[in-house]
């Protein structure tokens, strides 16, 4: 017995703890549920409202004081507000913890309820109650479950749900009631397959939509929103409980809001964060949707927030001169580019296998280099593929490799000197050399016309120029950054098509569909709806295919899905697959994972992996063992870790005359409709491990006799919750099945850990081709690989949440200012405190209390003020009586509040002002916050840069981060008061919305495309480009607007 065995023993695993602890609630209910059988229909929903009234009354006296409180604010001046605010922030917090402690009262009344709704239903085809007001509005609406006769309501046990009628035929059994109790906690329930998920979450569900604040249930893809909207909510809408699915409608849309006010919501982790950043660019209050974020449940909450946590969600409008692209212009340079550089391959290729099949070292050795060379200029080309496979010849060309890599690449310009371009498949960047740079050029007057310049030396160099007034350089300056952005444009351009031409492939990276480029995901073989790929990187792909190049566009807000979700009061979530990533689910958002045990033992076998020498060996032995499969007549579920494994082993199988499906990005809209039908006897399904998730694979007696379904994984993934849920597919409610893993040593996870001393071991044991070994020792090896993977990934992911929470903390700042101005508060006290700061801001700039009075700079402090507000200047003869800057600074201030006084009485109406302060606030709010949102992108670009100077990357992006916040909400204040101190009454200004959704799976090791800017970007405490020697916010950064 081992040491963790033995603790075990003693003190009993965690499981096992958190079963003990939740088994007194569970019997609660099963002490309850006989009395609730006994109930009427009646009685039963009227038991409902009982517990309605229960929660309300137990916060009543706190949801009182609220009211008071926001009844006085309007009369309340503004500087005065923020105690109120606060008073409020306490109370809605005390509401929730009271509201939290009367749903634990309630808990074991509310799940028998629910349980017992389900018995009914399931026991009977039609349920008759009286009518309710709700009862006759569903009827009206057409609802396919309830018809009105008389004073009666009649409720039937079928309906339509995703597009297929469903009899309801499911009860609540004990483990199931485990799982809803840990849900509402606020915990990760982990169940595993078949063990009714969708089920179990309707007794939390039920629960907490009891307060009246709301739940949000959330999907991976809209057709599971849309299917368990329309398969659950009968049961809710049966006790009063409105229901709705925010994919149905349009956003914006008056439906989409009242989606959001149901007491119950579906919809998918994409559209919940979209529509959160919409209500965050809303120019009118009637625009918002969302209310507050109180509970949510994550279905497949791993896959949600873990791997797509960091993928940030983005809302983005038309950049000026965005659609002025040169992707289409430089494609044609491109093609043939590309048409050379694969000949060059082919011909490398062709001398690479004539070479290295010579008896004598040096051809061998000139071999290696040839399939390096190749490999460099086109990785993806097929038969340099097939011939990488062979026994020995990848393993010969990674020496090659090493040596052309030692002492920091120190030859590598040697081995890659004769091809057009270099391709790097990890760094997913590709580079022109000096060759293919001489092929684009071709006989242009400016050699130099793909060749970025030297800025820093130019600049340098201009400096240092004898000669020239401050005004030639500043224009000579001008003219290199111009040139500069200008080619570094062009560059980009031609760097981004090639990734399109070589890296990217359609059909397997995306489709192309109704004209336009779809993203597919790797993991899952899903079209990604609304998704595109950044730093042009997606027009390219446009411009290689054919189709409409869409304008650039520029981010206006946006918001990871990991800070998205940690702003509901209470998450939780459920999946088959989260033990394994329960420190980071603990650690970035305090949810504990508490495993399930199934409703029926296990009968899934699973096997010890079989590995292989290389994967050629592998594929064979996978094909001969589908074969073997389908002639006993099981099913066969194969997963690969990409959809390029899926297509290559569904040309193997279709060579061996073996029918079967691959769900790839062709067959998405059938995903579940496939998946579904992987159960039937000798069907053969392709998928990547990840696809079909939510969707039972049901098994026939004839299937279950022949043993079940069969798992046969390709490839280890670098994540052991992958494989588990993989594995997870077979052996639903106690089914038979097994799942076996096929691994060569030439598989990314083995050469990352350990394959040269396994086919040591391999050649040791003198294990012939095409044999395997297998052992639980190898299979234990490959997991804790796996474990080292994941602790390194989750250190990375870690440290980008860092860098996402600078941006997030200022988000939260922006957003809450905003929403009080979009509400309608009257903005008149803020103006007239900005004023006032202005005014301060620039007296204090130009002229200090230590300075004489004969000596202050009016000129400067003219030229400053009052271009911001337009007072008459200040001169000697005008201040003649003030003798200090205290004084000087209260004589501008009311002369600055008289003349915006004077402003508001051009116009008729006062109100009419007001809004117009809050449309100019709005809008340069907006403006300045996405210029904020893209220099922060650049700063974290080449933040890493400062760990050369002993610097600690993260310190220096807080404080520049906060340093260039403060100036943004400076440029926020001067900009706002310019516009509303030069407004003409005749300008008719109204509240617009001019941004449109869009998202990105930002590509992180891209070069970030550099943006064109008619000035170097300059951040407040550099030293000013002017030569003054002072720092920029101080001199010449006060006038930039």
């Amino acid at each position: 017995m081992g040491f963790n065995e033995f603790i075990s023993k003693i003190f009993g695993n965690k499981a096992t703890r958190d079963m003990k602890e939740i088994q007194p609630w569970v019997n609660k209910v099963k002490e309850v549920y006989p009395e609730i059988q006994k109930l009427t229909n009646d009685e039963l929903r009227a038991k409902t409202e009982e517990l309605k009234k229960y929660i309300k009354d137990s916060a009543i006296a706190e949801t009182q004081k609220i009211a008071d409180l926001k009844a006085t604010i309007e009369a309340t001046d503004i500087e005065k507000r923020e105690p109120i605010f606060n008073q409020i922030d306490k109370l809605e917090k005390e509401v929730l913890d009271k509201y939290e402690k009367a749903l634990n009262d309630v808990l074991p009344t509310a799940f028998a309820i629910v349980k017992d709704t389900a018995r009914r239903f399931a026991e009977n085809e039609e349920i008759e109650v009286t009518a309710t007001e709700m009862d006759r509005n569903l009827a009206a609406q057409g609802r396919d479950f309830v018809r009105i006769e008389g004073e009666k309501a009649v409720w039937k046990n079928h309906w339509i749900a995703g597009g297929n009628e469903i009899t309801w035929n499911m009860v609540h059994y004990d483990v199931q009631l485990f799982g809803g109790v840990v849900l509402h906690q606020g915990k990760i329930a982990e169940m595993a397959t078949g063990e009714g998920k969708t089920l179990v979450a309707t007794l939390p569900v039920f629960l907490n939509a009891l307060t009246g604040n709301g739940v949000h249930v959330v999907t991976v893809n809209d057709y599971l929103a849309k299917r368990d909207s329309e398969w659950m909510g009968p049961l809710y809408m049966f006790h009063g409980l409105s229901v709705d699915c925010i994919d149905k409608h349009q956003p914006n849309s008056e439906a989409r809001r009242r989606a959001y006010m149901a007491d119950i919501t579906f919809g998918t982790n994409n559209e919940f964060g979209f529509d959160y950043l919409r209500d965050n660019m809303a120019v009118s209050p009637k625009d918002l949707v969302q209310r507050q974020h109180n509970y949510a449940i994550v279905d497949e909450v791993d896959s949600v927030l873990i791997d797509d946590a960091r993928t940030p969600l983005i809302i983005s409008g038309p950049v000026p001169k965005g659609d002025e692209q040169l992707f289409e212009v430089l494609r044609p340079l491109v093609e043939r580019l590309v048409e050379a550089q694969r000949k060059l391959a082919t011909q490398y290729l062709a001398d690479a296998k004539r070479l290295i099949a010579s008896d004598k070292k040096e051809d061998q050795e000139a071999g290696f280099l040839a399939l390096f060379r190749s490999h460099k200029a086109l990785p993806k080309n097929k038969p340099l593929i097939k011939f990488l496979s062979e026994p020995g010849i990848k393993a010969g060309m990674l020496k090659t490799e090493e040596i052309y890599m030692e002492q920091n690449n120190k030859r590598m310009p040697e081995a890659v000197e004769p091809l057009y371009f270099v391709i790097d498949e990890k760094l997913k960047s590709v580079d022109l050399t000096d060759k293919g740079i001489d092929l684009i050029t071709g006989k242009s007057q400016d050699p130099t016309l793909f060749v970025l310049p030297d800025i820093a030396a130019q600049l340098s160099e201009l400096e240092n120029a004898p000669g020239l007034s401050d005004e030639e350089k500043l224009a000579k300056k001008d003219e290199f950054m111009t040139n500069y952005a200008i080619k570094a444009e062009r560059v980009h351009t031609i760097n981004q098509l090639l990734k399109a031409y070589t890296m990217f492939e359609k059909d397997t990276d995306y489709v192309v569909m109704d004209g336009q480029v779809k993203i597919v995901d790797e993991q899952t073989g899903r079209i990604m709806e609304g998704r595109r790929w950044s730093d042009g990187l997606h027009q390219a792909v446009e411009a290689k295919e054919g189709v409409k190049v869409e304008a650039a566009t520029q981010t206006f807000a946006t918001i990871t899905l990991q800070n998205y979700f940690r702003m509901y009061h209470k998450l939780a979530g459920m999946t088959g697959t989260a033990e394994t990533e329960a420190g980071e689910f603990w650690d970035i958002y305090k949810l504990d994972v508490v495993v399930i045990p199934t409703n029926r033992p296990i009968a899934r076998i699973d096997m010890n992996d079989r590995v292989y020498k290389t994967k050629r060996e592998k594929y064979k032995a996978v094909i001969e063992e589908i074969e073997k499969m389908v002639q006993a007549g099981r099913p066969v579920l194969v997963g690969t870790t990409s959809v390029e494994i899926s297509e290559m082993l569904s040309k193997m199988l279709t060579l061996r005359k073996i029918p079967h499906n691959v769900l790839n990005a062709k067959l998405h809209q059938k995903e579940a409709e496939i998946v579904a039908k992987a159960g039937q006897s000798s069907t053969v399904t392709i998928a990547t491990n990840m696809a079909g998730r939510g969707t039972d694979i049901k098994l026939s007696p004839e299937v279950k006799a022949a043993g079940g379904l069969a798992i046969i994984g390709t490839e280890r993934h670098e994540s052991r919750r992958i494989d588990n849920q993989l594995r997870g597919r077979a052996g639903r409610q106690g089914d038979p099945g097994e799942s076996q893993f096929f691994i060569s040593l030439e598989d990314d996870l083995m050469r990352l850990f350990g394959s040269e001393r396994l086919m040591s071991v391999f050649n040791a044991l003198g294990v012939p081709e095409g044999e395997q070994i297998q052992h639980k020792m190898l299979t234990s090896a490959i997991e804790k690989a796996q474990e080292k993977i994941e602790y390194n990934n989750y250190g990375i992911r870690k440290n980008l949440l860092e860098y996402d929470q600078v941006n997030n903390d200022q988000r939260e700042i922006i957003y809450k200012e905003r929403m009080s101005v979009l509400n309608g508060d009257s903005m008149r006290d803020a103006i007239f405190k900005m004023i006032q700061e202005q005014v301060e801001k620039s007296v204090d700039t130009c002229i200090s209390n230590e300075i004489p009075r004969e000596e202050w700079n009016l000129n400067e402090l003219n030229e400053i003020l009052l271009p911001v507000i337009p007072l008459e200047p200040v001169t000697e003869k005008n201040i003649e009586d003030i003798k200090d800057v205290k004084e000087l600074k209260q004589h501008l201030k009311e002369q600055a509040v008289l003349l915006y006084e004077a402003k508001e009485t051009e116009f008729p109406e006062i109100e009419q002002f007001r809004e117009l302060e809050r449309v100019v606030l709005l809008k340069v709010i907006d403006r300045k916050w996405m210029d904020h949102i893209d220099d922060m992108d650049q700063l974290r670009q080449g933040i890493g840069l400062q760990a050369y100077g002993q610097r600690d990357p993260l310190v220096e992006y807080k404080m520049a981060g906060f340093d260039m916040f403060d100036e943004m909400i400076a440029g926020i204040q001067e900009d706002t008061i310019r516009l509303l101190y030069h407004v003409q009454v005749e300008q008719k200004v109204e509240r617009e919305q001019v941004a449109k959704v869009t998202g990105t799976n930002k590509d992180e090791s891209a070069a970030k495309a550099p943006k064109k800017r008619e000035h170097a970007k300059v951040y407040p405490n550099d030293p000013c480009p002017c030569g003054s020697g002072k720092k920029y916010k101080q001199c010449c950064g006060r006038k930039v607007v």
